[in-house]
């Protein structure tokens, strides 16, 4: 696509061009393909464009909603954007946006489909509330030349572990499928105060969405609490739940998710009083301090949640896979120290 940049008359004028629509951007509606085509164009002057009658298909006028089918003949009208703009998507383009670094991580499986790769704990998925970059955007950075990165799911800050991104829009929307119709596996590996009970196998709470209130100190943050099964607001949520150890230090936990609801598996097992050690926001507060502290014997300064097994159909060719993760350092030492934990009383 031509640009011209304001205050440099010497640039060439702004052309229309025509797009040919291929298999990854097919199934796409016509405001999302221009978003992504005319980065830096603000949305208002592409609904514009696209109510005026400049953007056509198959020289047809079409809706914001209309999908686009593989080879479909796109018009994109001539736009202007501000240098400003024009000089960060350059800099997108070459990986050196400031502020967001270029970072690769540990790749667990690769192909011309997908991508997955071994998250650590502390960086965010992506940016937005408060946070300006995430895993994808430096992932983008370090990967200037792909075509398309997108998240097919993701996971918390504090949680690392297993996250999958796909390298087509025809693989993300398999995937999603795939997730969305429960076909995906989700095993976590997760350490809890305490001994957990046997029995508790299954954990079928609802959950519920909220935001903290003023005379909270983290006022407007998001949280999750279990709610009655006949509570209007209350989302179904299924977790199931394996002891694959226990130890001094807690009961190391195999946690499956069937359904995917935020801070699913940090609620369900705070419900039960086994909250998972090192959780900032359900969790033991003060032997969080404890275990986080200099000298601490063991010590954990995170929380012991990781995505360590995902096992879903390959977008292409249809065969299972089974990902792992192993435990990053700072969990595996945590585990390899004997050294109780006490609880709060």
């Amino acid at each position: 696509m031509k640009v011209i940049i304001e205050g440099k008359p010497s640039a060439p004028a702004p052309q229309v061009k025509t797009v040919c629509i291929d298999e990854d951007s097919a199934g796409q509606r016509v405001d999302n393909f221009l978003m992504r085509h005319l980065k830096g164009v603000p949305k208002t002057h592409i609904y514009r464009m696209i109510r005026s009658g400049e953007v056509r298909v198959n020289k047809g006028r079409v809706g914001a909603d209309t999908r686009l089918v593989e080879g479909d003949l796109v018009r994109v009208p001539p736009v202007r954007i501000s240098e400003r703009v024009a000089e960060k998507a350059l800099a997108m383009a070459k990986g050196t946006v400031r502020g967001v670094p270029a970072r690769d991580f540990a790749v667990l499986l690769e192909d011309e489909h997908l991508l997955v790769i071994n998250k650590p704990a502390g960086v965010a998925v992506h940016g937005g509330s408060g946070v300006s970059f995430g895993v994808i955007e430096q992932l983008r950075m370090a990967r200037p030349q792909a075509k398309f990165l997108e998240l097919v799911h993701r996971l918390d800050r504090e949680t690392s572990g297993i996250l999958l991104v796909a390298k087509k829009r025809s693989a993300l929307k398999n995937l999603q499928d795939q997730f969305r119709e429960r076909q995906t596996g989700k095993t976590y590996l997760a350490m809890v105060r305490g001994v957990w009970p046997a029995r508790l196998k299954v954990l079928d709470k609802p959950l519920h969405k909220y935001l903290l209130d003023s005379k909270d100190n983290q006022a407007g943050e998001r949280r999750v609490k279990v709610v009655a099964r006949d509570d209007a607001d209350g989302m179904p949520s299924v977790t199931l739940v394996k002891v694959r150890e226990q130890l001094p230090q807690g009961t190391l936990l195999e946690v499956t998710i069937k359904t995917g609801r935020t801070h699913q598996i940090r609620v369900h097992l705070a419900s039960e009083g086994h909250p998972i050690l090192g959780d900032d926001k359900y969790g033991d507060f003060e032997l969080n301090k404890a275990l986080a502290s200099a000298g601490a014997r063991p010590g954990l300064k995170r929380m012991f949640l990781h995505a360590w097994r995902l096992q879903f159909n390959h977008p292409a060719s249809g065969e299972r896979l089974e990902i792992l993760a192993e435990l990053p350092p700072e969990l595996s030492q945590f585990l390899s120290n004997p050294a109780p934990v006490r609880p709060s009383p």
